[in-house]
């Protein structure tokens, strides 16, 4: 059986990415000998519409079970569509979240594990953008008026350019 996993790198020992749709890699993994495929995800860097663009990709390659960390709403409703079985909240290698699936008896999930948009990566920065806390900025009218003045998030702590 091919399944699909969601992935940092190119090979069995890399690490689950926990972003579905913009993921680094999918491996698609034959479970009876372990022999795999490995794809760039062209989606990844997409600001609407990965999540989308990626469970498509997948769908048309003929898997029927993905591995992955989270999924969004949308990429669960094009799996959904087409009866492919998700697993979400997978850690660690994809050779171990593979050995996993195939001994344990795992359930699929049934609901999105996270919003839209996660983990779009901020420009000009490595950081993935999901607000949190109390967010102040300076300056600005609220009118996109912030002239690029910085902005503090107390719960991150962390100093980070306004949008």
């Amino acid at each position: 059986m091919k399944v699909a996993v969601s992935s940092t790198g190119n090979n069995l020992n890399s690490q689950i990415d926990p972003r579905f749709g913009r993921c680094t890699y999918f491996i698609i993994v034959e479970t009876d000998d372990m022999s795999f495929e490995t794809f760039k995800n062209e989606n990844m860097a997409l600001s609407g519409g990965a999540g989308i663009q990626s469970a498509s990709f997948i769908s048309s390659t003929g898997v029927k079970i993905v591995l992955t960390g989270n999924c969004g709403p949308k990429a669960m409703a094009v799996f959904s569509a087409d009866n492919i079985e998700i697993f979400t909240g997978q850690r660690g290698t994809v050779k171990e979240a593979v050995e996993r699936y195939r001994t344990s008896g795992m359930k699929p999930a049934s609901q999105p594990t996270v919003s839209e948009k996660f983990g779009i990566e901020r420009t000009g920065t490595n950081e993935s953008f999901q607000p949190q806390g109390n967010r102040r900025c300076q300056g600005g009218s609220g009118r996109g008026m912030g002239m690029g003045r910085r902005c503090f998030n107390n719960r991150i702590g962390k100093n980070r350019q306004s949008i």
